[in-house]
């Protein structure tokens, strides 16, 4: 078993504008930089095998800002957002009412939910024998964490791209 805790990244330009990023690789913004302090401050005291996020920097700067040098970080494209293709940086409103549609067929120009969650199963496959016994972190994407809830709580796309996003403190889920 592996033991998860998973960490969005924090608040971008983007996010601040309300404009969905996709794979364009938007900057924190300075709330993002200090939600990512704030991160590194609430696990301070876990110790993590290694830290994975995607290779968006908006995912491996909130790790560099939390932990610095203190655990390996792993930055793995398979972690990444949605591709949305067409709809990037189009306004978040316009790209939520699309997810519903995207989950067989792909973004024009992008990909589908079905694609992204296969990319996590590889990612999760390769972590479950690399990492057995050990406790580690992903910061990642919505679509980061749509495939960790799809793959190990069974919940279905449909309910996930469809219900409304809240950000917790991390989420911890068991390989």
């Amino acid at each position: 078993m592996v033991e998860i805790i998973f960490e969005a990244h924090g608040t971008t330009f983007d996010n601040e504008a309300r404009l969905a990023s996709g794979h364009n690789d938007v900057a924190l913004s300075p709330f993002g930089e200090q939600q990512s302090k704030d991160m590194g401050e609430r696990h301070k005291n876990e110790y993590f095998k290694a830290i994975f996020c995607s290779d968006l920097q908006r995912a491996y700067k909130s790790a560099e800002i939390a932990f610095g040098d203190k655990f390996p970080i792993v930055k793995d494209a398979r972690l990444r957002e949605c591709d949305y293709g067409d709809f990037t940086q189009k306004p978040s409103e316009i790209v939520e009412k699309e997810k519903s549609r995207r989950i067989e067929n792909a973004f024009p120009n992008g990909e589908s939910y079905n694609q992204i969650t296969e990319r996590i199963r590889n990612f999760l496959e390769e972590v479950a024998k690399k990492y057995d016994g050990k406790k580690i972190m992903i910061i990642g994407h919505r679509a980061t964490q749509y495939g960790l809830e799809h793959l190990i709580n069974n919940v279905s796309l449909e309910q996930l791209v469809s219900s409304h996003f809240k950000w917790q403190p991390g989420w911890e889920y068991k390989l």
